[in-house]
């Protein structure tokens, strides 16, 4: 395999030198667009074999392609992150001045930012700050500057810009180092990254709250931490040893959970103080509402008054809401107590205004369903329905005009992003696309729309379309391509299509060949195993693995498998999304916890799967609208929904 990947490196980079003679003798410049085109792929070829020459002699020749900048970028993005070379200041100002307002000179523009910081060249980060995009990582390279330059920068400035990178990292060293942020602060930010398990950056975070011989028992404690602390004195309370006590009893909770919170509560609740100790407990009732223990409502009342991330605040009200019958009180207390960004979201909106509704104030509640009324998502439509307002499609706007689609059509970020997803470039074609849009009003982003319907780039529509705040049209925002295949699929196999619809749109946005991190392929995102196993089932004798991004084989296999999954859950198309997304056994254990039935926003709040959470909002209010949109007439989300009921476990073969 070694050898064969060694001749494939030398005919890639044997290609390369070939075209970029080609183009150094003139020839590209001869054959038209199709030679250029050929000449901007070996450039591609020679980054990623590293021959930088031959990418340098390749950007004289691009300049007046439509996608020339690209080589020069990537020449320019690769000096950047080479310690050993000076920033080629000069060329990094003229591409961003030459290339002012794309995508590419933004993002060259941040990577220089950070590079600078890096060197230390403080004051052409502070240079560029004005004229650069935001992200966490310049936010900090820019407070460091400000910092190194004199400037008083605070912790809390810190805390709230940090996000695991180099622009932040960089910048608690310095804050540490001048005893701008101490150890509480780190301490802190520690817990909450061990609180949802990133390790790796909750080791990096530790180098600041612990010396080099606790950083060896803290990675132990992470492993074991039992064995660590039967081995303890309790009374011996100095700071670094009670943090790392505090962790290791927080880490129980990931182990045998019942035991572990008697442990604590029995040796070490009393000799450690209050707000430790509440937060230990509330480490123990997050774990338990992600097994969706009944439990948890208790060990969170023990352990009120602790600190709560909003991760946690969030689970906290959940499984308030999961008990039957619900504590209304209590979930609007805990819901009051969120931090204002999470109040104001749309899901504690709405369930803290059923809550007022529960307890009397009618008027009250009723104003805060008028809040998301009228917004295009699982918890507005919700929110419609309890003041009797069905989901509906709004009047479409008035439809694009020739002349906005022209307009669209000679947009040059538009048109790179375009020839990039020609050339199957998908990742640089939607950041392009989506860099252009910037700014755009509604006319202007439902003619993009329009445009990236015409050239077949149907998630780029949808997105696009998503993005209108007054003027919508949801024939675009809600696109069926494939409508005659796929009806005709669905109600053969006898799956309603407005459904399979709403599926495909949250799995692959109609993308034929899309393909996740896991491996999943095609419009309904089947898993090779998974496809392998429905092909069986279903008597499929000429299937093969190469075959499953193709449309009709991906439908079939597709919907067979949301069939069988939703006669296995009883019918239910809220369970049967959740399994087609977790997999069907893990639906069969959730509603083996109910205390008893509950309504169906209920069971879909409380997924303990963030991914499979939003999934299953997300696809049966899709689902909502496609059956607006295909019957007319004004439908229920709740119907979707249902309710569920209280069911032991049952095994299913279903992969």
């Amino acid at each position: 395999m070694a050898y064969t990947a060694f001749l494939n490196r030398i005919r890639i980079t044997a290609l390369a030198i070939v075209l970029a003679s080609a183009v150094a003798g003139g020839a590209c410049a001869q054959t038209g667009s199709s030679g250029l085109d050929d000449a901007l792929l070996a450039a591609r070829t020679a980054v990623q074999t590293g021959n930088w020459d031959i990418l340098r002699s390749l950007i004289p020749r691009l300049q007046g392609h439509m996608l020339g900048a690209y080589p020069q970028y990537w020449w320019l993005r690769q000096q950047l992150n080479d310690p050993r070379k000076p920033l080629p200041e000069a060329e990094l100002q003229e591409f961003v001045s030459v290339h002012r307002g794309t995508y590419l000179a933004e993002r060259l523009r941040g990577e220089w930012l950070l590079a600078a910081a890096k060197q230390g060249d403080y004051a052409t980060v502070l240079s560029l700050a004005d004229t650069t995009v935001n992200t966490p990582q310049t936010d900090c390279a820019v407070l460091l500057a400000r910092h190194a330059r004199g400037e008083r920068v605070t912790a809390q400035q810190a805390m709230s810009k940090f996000q695991a990178g180099d622009g932040c990292w960089m910048l608690y060293d310095r804050l540490q180092a001048d005893g701008v942020m101490h150890w509480e602060h780190f301490s802190t930010q520690l817990r909450d990254l061990l609180e949802v398990n990133a390790l790796a950056n909750a080791r990096r975070m530790a180098r600041y709250v612990f010396d080099a011989t606790q950083l060896k028992t803290f990675n132990a404690v992470l492993d074991q931490p039992m064995k660590w602390l039967v081995r303890q004195d309790a009374a011996a309370q100095d700071r670094t040893l009670r943090e790392l006590i505090v962790i290791a009893l927080g880490r129980l909770a990931r182990q045998d959970m019942r035991v572990g919170y008697d442990y604590f509560e029995r040796n070490w609740a009393r000799r450690l103080p209050a707000a430790d100790a509440n937060w230990v407990r509330n480490q123990f009732a997050l774990q338990a509402a992600f097994k969706l223990d009944p439990v948890a409502v208790e060990w969170y009342r023990a352990g009120e008054g602790g600190k709560l991330t909003e991760y946690n605040q969030a689970w906290r009200a959940r499984m308030v809401l999961r008990q039957q019958p619900v504590d209304w009180r209590t979930l609007i207390r805990y819901i009051e107590h969120m931090p204002a960004s999470l109040r104001e979201d749309p899901t504690w909106v709405y369930w803290h205004s059923r809550g007022l509704v529960a307890l009397g104030a009618v008027e009250e509640g009723q104003a805060g369903f008028r809040r998301i009324a009228g917004q295009f998502h699982f918890y507005g439509q919700l929110a419609a329905e309890e003041l009797g307002i069905a989901t509906t499609i709004p009047t479409s706007a008035a439809p694009v005009t020739a002349e906005e689609l022209a307009q669209a059509q000679y947009n040059p970020g538009l048109q790179r992003a375009i020839a990039l997803f020609r050339l199957g470039w998908r990742t640089e074609a939607v950041r392009e696309w989506n860099y252009a849009l910037r700014g755009m009003n509604d006319r202007q982003l439902l003619a993009a729309a329009r445009l990236a319907h015409r050239e077949n780039l149907y998630d780029r529509v949808v997105n696009t379309a998503e993005l209108t705040r007054e003027q919508h049209d949801f024939n675009l925002r809600f696109i069926t391509p494939f409508r005659n295949q796929l009806v005709d699929k669905a109600r053969e196999i006898g799956v309603d299509p407005t459904w399979v619809y709403g599926l495909i749109r949250q799995e692959s946005r109609f993308v034929m060949d899309a393909r996740s991190t896991a491996g999943a392929s095609g419009l309904m995102q089947l898993m090779p195993a998974t496809a392998k196993w429905v092909a069986r089932r279903i008597g499929m004798s000429d299937f093969a693995p190469h075959r499953v991004n193709d449309m009709d084989t991906n439908l079939t296999l597709g919907t067979s498998y949301l069939r069988i999954v939703l006669d296995d859950l009883d019918g239910s198309p809220l369970l049967a999304s959740a399994g087609y997304n977790a997999g069907p056994r893990r639906p069969h254990a959730w509603r083996s916890t109910l205390p008893g039935p509950v309504e169906g926003a209920i069971f879909a709040e409380t997924i303990p799967f963030t991914e499979t959470r939003d999934y299953v909002k997300k696809v049966l209010s899709n689902a909502t609208y496609y059956a607006a949109l295909f019957t007319g007439q004004p439908q229920s989300l709740k119907a979707w929904l249902g309710t569920v009921e209280p069911q032991a476990v049952e095994t299913t073969a279903i992969p």
